[in-house]
């Protein structure tokens, strides 16, 4: 009995630890459940949190966020401002920590502060701020992409001549945006509270002094250097385009160390810009193309700089001669490929002069006069070679007895330019400045070989080619009764029944300068130079 009686006892008491045990399990399952989740009433931002758990809340703020990732921002320095999106700046939550404390409200401390925060819940929401934060990476990038927006270019002190004496004119100060500082204020205005709406934010910007000042231009008044050239064999079109350059040069003022482009300041050639269709150099060829001529205006320039001494950076020669300066002398824009640069390596603040009186282009240089008066410098062009070009003639589709000139001959030449310095009439020095390779292009004859008589047909044909000019004219003079009749002519194709009018006027370099000939200097063609 006694046995009986233990065995029951301990039944009892297994049975007792076990529900005890199943007790605890569904207690801490539910304190650990009850744990994880956020009290009511608790807010970030605008999202109501209360019930959900930490991954829910940071789930559901973060969708809130992005919604206003698409609000503008605009960015202002001084006058100039540009607007963005947030999210070009890389917008995000900044402050997810408060998740973890929401979640904590009421299980944290003593048991009259847990009583404490629950029951100021019941009487009150809990709200967080939610705190932004940008990419430090994407904000530097908008503001690099940006700047020549935002940044405002400084006016440097001027001079303009007027009536033979020169007018002085005030710079005006830039701003130039301060990116490292403007990406912290842009920080700042999102981790500062903002309220999500569209944005305006003041960026910093440092002060960009003018060049110049009226002592230093005063010291503009000497002639360092002047070259004038004739154009009056010249084509309206193409006396338009030199009017046009010229007076885009006129009036620049550079100061000490700074480079001067001519293509950078006429271009681009085209009719938006005041150029007109005139004569240039493309490949051996005389073509028509926007801005012929200009390189009259450059090789005018070019002379002026070199008497000026000034530092020639970048010069090019013509593919082949031109009329209006002896070898070496002239200077071809064709883009960026072939252009005019120099720098202004004096001392002193210089201005350029440009205009054109009749028929005749000048360009003066100004400056301060540092050099002796005694000391003089000249130029002088050497032919070193020539190259005689050929004949070529070809069949034309005209009736026999046809013979035109379609292109006219250039001799090629290689030439130097000598740089001569006397004092007091004595030489000291002689050196040259730069060597030029100008390609001869032949003289083509085009002769027709249509007729009615297949006898005469063979017998131009093999004076073709021969390739001798006497030979040819005088088949031609032979057979040309043996043509196609009038009417039949007329049916014939319109080429080459007029000698081109290649050798009316020279031609120059346009900025449709060819890469080919970029890739081979050698071959000294232009694309479209306008000569």
């Amino acid at each position: 009995m006694k046995k009986k009686r233990s065995a029951g006892i301990l039944l009892a008491a297994a049975l007792v630890m076990a529900l005890v045990f199943v007790w605890n399990t569904d207690f801490t399952a539910a304190k650990e459940k009850t744990n994880d989740v956020i009290p009511d009433n608790v807010y970030i931002g605008e999202v109501a949190v209360g019930g959900m758990t930490s991954a829910e809340a940071k789930e559901a703020v973060e969708d809130y966020v992005k919604e206003n990732k698409d609000g503008d921002v605009v960015l202002t320095a001084g006058e100039n401002s540009v607007t963005v999106k947030t999210s070009d700046l890389g917008l995000t939550w900044g402050n997810t920590q408060v998740v973890d404390e929401a979640v904590g409200i009421g299980k944290s401390g003593n048991l009259i502060k847990r009583y404490k925060d629950k029951k100021d819940l019941e009487n009150q929401n809990k709200v967080y701020d939610i705190v932004y934060t940008v990419d430090t990476q994407k904000v530097t990038e908008v503001l690099n992409e940006q700047a020549s927006k935002l940044d405002q270019k400084a006016v440097n002190a001027s001079l303009t001549r007027e009536n033979g004496d020169f007018v002085y004119t005030d710079g005006k100060q830039g701003i130039s945006v301060n990116v490292d500082d403007s990406v912290k204020e842009i920080r700042e205005y999102f981790n500062s509270g903002w309220d999500g709406a569209d944005a305006t934010i003041a960026l910093v910007a440092d002060v960009v002094e003018p060049e110049g000042n009226k002592e230093s231009l005063a010291k503009v008044k000497d002639v360092l250097g002047t070259y004038h050239t004739n154009f009056s064999d010249s084509s309206a079109s193409r006396i338009t385009n030199i009017k046009n350059a010229v007076s885009k040069i006129d009036g620049t003022v550079l100061y000490p160390g700074e480079e001067f482009s001519v293509y950078a300041a006429i271009a681009p050639l085209d009719a938006e810009n005041g150029y007109e269709l005139a004569g240039a150099y493309e490949n051996g060829t005389t073509v028509q193309s926007y801005g012929g001529g200009v390189c009259q205006v450059s090789t005018t320039l070019y002379n002026a700089v070199l008497y000026s001494e000034l530092d020639v950076t970048q010069r090019s020669n013509h593919s082949m001669m031109v009329h209006y300066v002896d070898p070496s002398r002239d200077a071809a824009i064709a883009g960026t490929y072939k252009d005019l640069k120099f720098k202004n390596s004096s001392e002193a603040p210089i201005y350029l002069e440009g205009y054109t009186n009749g028929s005749d282009l000048y360009f003066t240089v100004y400056g301060e006069e540092t050099r002796p008066q005694n000391r003089k410098v000249e130029y002088q062009s050497e032919t070193v070679s020539q190259d005689t070009p050929p004949v070529q003639i070809v069949a034309a589709a005209a009736p026999i007895g046809y013979v035109a000139t379609t292109q006219s001959p250039h001799v090629g030449q290689s030439a130097q330019l000598w740089k001569i310095v006397t004092v007091d009439g004595v030489e000291q020095s002689r050196e040259v400045v730069n060597t030029s390779k100008y390609a001869s292009t032949p003289k083509v004859i085009a002769v027709g070989n249509v007729g009615n008589d297949p006898n005469a047909c063979a017998a131009i044909n093999a004076a073709i080619a021969t390739q001798d000019e006497a030979t040819v004219r005088a088949a031609a003079a032979q057979y040309a009764g043996f043509g196609t009749t009038p009417d039949q002519a007329a049916e014939q194709p319109a080429a080459d029944q007029a000698p081109a009018a290649a050798a009316a006027a020279p031609a120059e370099t346009t900025p449709a300068a060819d890469a080919a000939a970029a890739t081979d200097a050698a071959a000294a063609t232009d694309a479209a130079v306008a000569q």
